[in-house]
């Protein structure tokens, strides 16, 4: 039978409309090339299903420097910190070094990956497309989703946490301090971890018929958590126990609360979600689900140099488990 013929890059250049040094430009990282133009050579690359160059001439990914890229999604707060210390706890026992960059909307971080010619990369939190994906299996560079914003394809590792488990362990417990009202407040309805935890929480809490009302926030705009929290506190009937999809979410609630003059937990348990270390100053002590964001960052390390030694027929997926952590903004209605 007759085997099908392999995309090479001249079938790429041809799609992208340009040439092959220039598609070959594109996958080295190079950035004499114009935003347009690598743009057509990403879709090409994704449309046709290159794979990158094999056999004579292929770089093995175990002879490049020992160098992997952690891209995160922004540097502020204690995520990315827990992020980056589990990523960099794993790194370091290998033996290998670490670069930490920043994936902003301009895309330039996969041209710089690219350009330094590494073993590897985990992604974190970073709302990566198909064809930067394919980008990257083209030039050959092994990548690892660490908590993924959009559900991966099947082709690509992913590390990430029990969240459907978690937002049903909170509706759980606040079923059993005999709330029946309860309001939502999720992140952007497109994230993977959001939608998971909302879901969650839903398949518990509508049991027996209970109201469940969920709001979705949009960082853009200053004060969403806040101003969301109280459109749904100060309504009628309102909920008396709310669930925040993260602890960032659930301080919106605490300020919303205060402004209503309601009590925590007299007048509204609150949930969250992360048990992020500056929850600690919140009063009272705020009742979340534990994500064990270090030892995600390290399990998605390990996976990646796994993958780089000895590449698997199937890409691995590795969910590790929250925890509910009790505290004082949860009580009995």
């Amino acid at each position: 039978m007759e085997q099908p013929r392999r995309t090479t890059l001249a079938d790429v250049a041809e799609a992208a409309g340009t040439t092959v040094p220039t598609a070959s430009k594109v996958l080295s990282g190079r950035s004499d090339v114009s935003a347009e133009t690598r743009a057509r050579v990403m879709r090409a690359v994704a449309d046709l299903g290159y794979r990158g160059r094999s056999g004579r001439g292929a770089v093995p990914r175990v002879d490049r420097p020992a160098l992997v890229d952690l891209v995160l999604s922004g540097v502020e707060g204690t995520w990315a910190n827990r992020a980056l210390s589990g990523v960099e706890r794993a790194a370091t026992a290998a033996g290998v070094d670490l670069v930490v960059s920043v994936a902003r909307g301009d895309g330039a971080w996969l041209t710089r990956l690219l350009e330094r010619n590494l073993r590897g990369a985990v992604l974190a939190l970073v709302d990566v497309t198909a064809e930067q994906l394919a980008t990257l299996a083209a030039a050959q560079v092994p990548v690892v989703l660490l908590d993924p914003v959009t559900q991966p394809p099947s082709t690509v590792a992913s590390v990430g946490a029990a969240n459907w488990a978690g937002g049903r362990a909170a509706a759980e417990h606040l079923l059993a301090l005999g709330h029946r009202r309860f309001g939502v407040l999720g992140a952007h309805r497109g994230h993977l971890y959001s939608q998971a935890r909302v879901d969650g929480f839903r398949s518990a809490a509508r049991r027996r018929g209970n109201d469940v009302r969920v709001v979705h926030i949009d960082w853009s705009a200053a004060g969403a958590a806040e101003a969301a929290a109280a459109a749904l506190l100060g309504g009628a009937s309102p909920p008396t126990a709310v669930f925040a999809c993260t602890d960032n979410i659930a301080v919106g609630v605490y300020d919303a609360a205060e402004s209503l003059g309601l009590r925590i937990p007299e007048d509204v348990s609150v949930v969250g979600f992360d048990d992020l270390p500056e929850v600690q100053w919140l009063r009272p002590a705020l009742t979340t689900v534990r994500q064990p964001i270090a030892e995600m960052g390290e399990a998605a390390m390990r996976m990646l140099l796994r993958i780089v030694a000895d590449p698997p027929r199937d890409a691995p997926r590795e969910e590790l488990a929250t925890t509910l952590i009790t505290r004082g903004s949860t009580g009995s209605p």
